[in-house]
């Protein structure tokens, strides 16, 4: 199956290593990059739409239809940050968005990009934790083809990306060793982006995808 893939979050770090991945694989067809600023990158398989508002999509709502997933990498830290906010940027845009295109693209496949030791109980103390659960659990609810919700633990960045986060230069050289003890925690960015190309190909039986998941579903 020749994937149609729209990505949101492109400018972020974790957005743009799945973007690389997927102008790379040539299971990928084609990308539409939807975005508040240019993701910087030229491709004749990417087209991008600058767009301020996420939560009226109206306007570029007709772009959307003919593409069969969706790699949401949009997010905010939660530091800093009251609960009602941190809710809005974060569940209410996500379901905004897959609401818009599930009504379009009924054979979709929606991948979220959630975090390890997100909540599915919707219960616990910890804030982002319940949000994120929240999240996951009402996404799958959405009339897609199918949704998968991939909790990263520690990445590493692709190598010669434009938006790794600046604390990564500091502590990039415990990759290799926690990757050893704790493998369960720790994943390389171009994994994550197989594992989700690879899910919209081919699938697979977990809708909750930890680090040990995404580094088995991205060798295919």
């Amino acid at each position: 199956m020749k994937i149609r893939a729209i990505v949101t979050g492109a400018s972020g770090m974790v957005g743009e290593g799945v973007l690389l991945e997927c102008l790379t694989h040539p299971d990928v067809e084609t990308v539409l990059v939807i975005g508040r600023k240019p993701c910087g990158m030229v491709h004749p398989k990417l087209k991008e739409i600058i767009h301020q508002d996420f939560f009226n999509l109206a306007p570029i709502s007709h772009e959307f239809s003919g593409y069969n997933a969706c790699y949401c990498c949009l997010g905010v830290s939660s530091i800093g940050m009251k609960e009602p906010e941190y809710f809005r940027l974060t569940y209410t845009l996500t379901m905004h968005i897959a609401t818009v295109l599930s009504e379009q693209n009924k054979d979709m496949v929606f991948c979220y990009i959630s975090g390890a030791a997100t909540d599915s109980t919707e219960k616990g103390s910890s804030m982002w934790a319940r949000v994120k659960g929240k999240t996951e659990n009402d996404l799958m609810k959405l009339p897609f083809k199918k949704v998968y919700n991939f909790r990263p633990g520690m990445l590493k960045p692709t190598e010669g990306m434009k938006n790794t986060l600046s604390y990564y230069s500091y502590i990039g050289w415990l990759y290799k060793p926690l990757r050893l003890v704790f493998p369960q925690w720790v994943s390389t960015l171009k994994e994550l982006g197989l594992a989700m190309i690879n899910a919209s190909s081919k699938g697979y039986n977990k809708n909750i995808l930890e680090v040990k998941d995404i580094v088995a579903l991205a060798k295919g």
